[in-house]
């Protein structure tokens, strides 16, 4: 009814997800990369947990165009699939020919299909939407499903996307098989108002609009406000003010048009959000770069004295040493205030080029063994090697520069470029660690990964 008013080819707050529309800000595109780099590069099952209408199904929708050609997925929107009707969905899907009965007959005919797919080169990954209304049984079937390998490796990746809900059955003692299946938790966080006014801006000029800012602050402030962030929200209220500003013959969205789409939306306050959401534990990498390289440019690392009892300092990387640096007190229940400042520019060893990093870091892979682990901070395309050098230098004086390496790889059938932070020997260690970073990097995703996951 307005396009032709403001100009737009296409309806630009449609409920109905719409890849075209995907708004890559506010850490949306970052997650995207992760949730790439993580299924492709992992056997743990994934997990995306998000209120309704904070983007979930658009975030699966993005991962089904944009994994890579060797990855077949199986799209799975119905909750309500008992644990025999999930894996005849999953058969039908992969082509599996069907035996005679039920049961764990169909279980070895789909391992048989997915071995089949496995000898062929292709991975297999199920991306399971509204997973937090699953039965109970079909939830332990999926565990069961994780359980599917080869001699070396899994032959299906799971990615359960859900409502905060779904944390909560995962914290029920009858789920603690499936929750400790998984490795990776992210979290799709509501927009703030500065993201709002972007996401706005967005989606209006990927229906056709190429004119000034449509919405006035005092608009913005309105819908973030009752929104509370969420995008559905947000598309349904940005709907009705343009409605609203068509019919008074305006072409600017002011205060007015948002009170009366405030008040014909009618929407209630969504439940009380948690203080603070679980650790994610993720890929940095594209998130980063996706969401700002910035993100880090006070970011301390803090690696406590009794974790370094648990796995030994960080190899030096081939640079001219630097003092070691003291210890730190052991930890307490709030900031170390008495923390020694980070050292001035001054003190920083001579930097490495990029070339002379990834050289660098592919003979410290070569040479440690494959249990060591470290800390993934970047991962994203090898052609934007600038933005690769600018992240490095962004990085807090209090990060140790011997233990930042560079890799490039084109393991996952992508060409990209990897900073990653740190050696330790286990998974647990590079954990612990990273739970110590500031809370602004922990939500930037930081990834704990083996040296096995670069050979």
């Amino acid at each position: 009814m307005y396009l032709e008013h403001f100009g737009l080819r296409e309806a630009p707050f449609r409920i109905t997800p719409h890849t075209e529309f995907f708004f890559a800000g506010a850490n949306r595109g970052a997650t995207l990369e992760a949730l790439i780099y993580a299924i492709t590069h992992d056997e743990g099952i994934v997990k995306v947990s998000g209120e309704v209408g904070s983007g979930k199904t658009m975030l699966c929708r993005m991962l089904l165009e944009k994994l890579p050609a060797s990855v077949e997925t199986v799209y799975l929107a119905n909750p309500s699939l008992s644990r025999d009707e999930i894996l005849h969905a999953l058969a039908e899907e992969l082509k599996t020919p069907l035996p005679e009965g039920r049961g764990h007959h169909l279980l070895r005919a789909l391992q048989e299909r997915l071995l089949e797919i496995y000898a062929a080169g292709r991975q297999v990954v199920v991306l399971i939407d509204e997973a937090h209304a699953m039965p109970p049984e079909t939830l332990e079937e999926i565990r069961l499903l994780s359980n599917l390998e080869s001699s070396r490796h899994k032959l299906l990746q799971i990615a359960l996307f859900g409502q905060p809900e779904l944390d909560e059955r995962l914290g029920e003692s009858g789920m603690r098989q499936l929750k400790e299946r998984i490795t990776h938790n992210f979290s799709l966080e509501p927009l703030h108002r500065k993201d709002i006014a972007g996401y706005l801006g967005f989606r209006l000029r990927a229906a056709g609009y190429r004119g000034p800012d449509l919405f006035t602050p005092g608009a913005i402030q309105l819908i973030s406000q009752a929104s509370e962030g969420l995008t559905r929200r947000i598309n349904i209220l940005a709907d009705k003010a343009l409605l609203s500003a068509f019919t008074e013959s305006t072409h600017q969205i002011d205060s007015r048009q948002a009170k009366a789409a405030i008040r014909d939306a009618q929407f209630k306050p969504m439940r009380e959000a948690p203080a603070k959401p679980r650790t994610w534990i993720g890929l940095g990498a594209a998130l980063l770069l996706v969401a700002g390289l910035s993100y880090l440019a006070g970011t301390q690392h803090v690696e406590q004295q009794a974790s370094a009892a648990q796995a030994p300092a960080p190899l030096a990387a081939p640079t001219a040493p630097v003092p070691a640096a003291a210890p730190e007190p052991a930890p307490s229940s709030g900031p170390a205030d008495n923390a020694a400042p980070p050292p001035k520019m001054a003190n920083r060893p001579a930097m490495l080029t990029l070339d002379e990093r990834i050289a660098a870091t592919g003979e410290w892979i070569r040479a440690s063994p494959e249990t060591r682990h470290f800390i993934q901070l970047l991962a994203i395309d090898a052609s934007a090697r600038q933005e690769v050098e600018r992240f490095i230098e962004a990085l807090p004086d209090a990060l140790d520069r011997q233990v930042v390496r560079v890799y490039r790889s084109n393991l996952s059938g992508r060409d990209r470029i990897g900073v990653i932070y740190g050696e330790y020997a286990s998974r647990e260690a590079a954990e612990q660690a990273m739970r110590k970073l500031p809370d602004e990097v922990r939500a930037s995703h930081p990834y704990a990964r083996s040296v096995a996951k670069l050979r």
